[in-house]
């Protein structure tokens, strides 16, 4: 069986790509976390799982016979990232090349590396396109930073490399407990537990939402394929976008409930817009399959047993 290697296995992507990759039993999955956002009842218990920081000097082992890393850990929150850049600086692009470094030395075959549709936050036309990007906040910049760094890796070490810009990937397992929660996991459980939901600014931001079992289904074909050059990247979107309002009507609609939002001052460093062209990701046979009002369903009955009624 290949062995693949997840780091953020314990996070909200990490943990579902954990379980997609098991469940297909054809592969062997190793898990990296320090588990300061991801939860460790969250990690399927088939994973090697392996409690250290993406940033350790101790890691070089654990990356022996891996076929495949997918790197996922980071400090993924736009307002803690804009309240601490140099930890933002040190996680996201430090920790991203220590992990690009073990890779290399373990003659892994290839890195998938989490990037971010942030890197779009400055641009006006869309949708957008994998050559052009505008990151404007710490976060969206260390991302961009990781990425050049693989690119440049990649190609300097014969090692295939793919960034895979995610726009808004929602599903179980999303995190909760963020000082400011993921919009679907916020607006479900303040629902859910008869609270209002707080929305930031008027709620007329558009965010392009695709379901993390869409994302898997991708994750599956960028291990299976042969690289056609040594660094590629991909936009991993819906093609269609929301309102935040929209989607509040939405869960609300969904759970039969007539509460209104709070809505509070806007936060800073968030784009008012992103829309993925998805056009590169399709030519690859893939395309999203789980409609928005399914995917809010799943996640809707997931919180309320899992999270609520826990």
């Amino acid at each position: 069986m290949r062995k693949i290697l997840i780091t953020g296995v314990a996070g909200f992507i990490g943990s579902n790509l954990a379980s997609y990759l098991i469940n297909l039993n054809k592969y062997k999955v190793i898990g990296i976390d320090n588990l300061s956002y991801g939860l460790i009842e969250q990690i399927p218990k088939k994973v090697k799982f392996y409690h250290e920081d993406i940033r350790s000097k101790k890691l070089s082992k654990i990356f022996k016979d891996v076929d495949t890393v997918f790197h996922l850990a980071a400090k993924n929150c736009i307002s803690d990232c804009q309240a601490n850049p140099v930890e933002t600086y040190d996680i996201n692009v430090h920790g991203s090349v220590n992990i690009f470094q073990y890779a290399k030395e373990n003659k892994v075959k290839k890195i998938i590396y989490a990037d971010s549709s942030a890197v779009y936050e400055g641009i006006k036309h869309f949708p957008s396109k994998e050559n052009i990007t505008a990151p404007l906040s710490y976060y969206a910049l260390s991302k961009k930073s990781a990425s050049d760094f693989l690119n440049g890796f990649a190609n300097l070490n014969k090692i295939h490399a793919v960034a895979l810009r995610y726009f808004n990937v929602y599903g179980v397992n999303q995190d909760y407990r963020r000082s400011i929660p993921p919009l679907m996991s916020s607006l479900i459980i303040k629902l859910l537990t008869k609270k209002k939901p707080i929305i930031y600014g008027d709620g007329r931001k558009k965010r392009d939402f695709i379901h993390v079992d869409d994302i898997n289904d991708f994750h599956h074909i960028l291990i299976e394929k042969n690289m056609r050059k040594n660094y590629e990247v991909f936009n991993l979107g819906s093609g269609v976008n929301y309102s935040v309002n929209e989607i509040f009507l939405k869960i609300k609609d969904l759970l039969n409930l007539s509460v209104n939002p709070v809505y509070k001052k806007d936060l800073p460093g968030e784009a008012e817009e992103n829309l993925a062209d998805i056009k590169l990701a399709k030519q690859l046979n893939w395309s999203p399959k789980i409609k928005i009002d399914e995917g809010i369903s799943e996640m809707i009955q997931h919180i309320k047993k899992n999270v609520i009624e826990r």
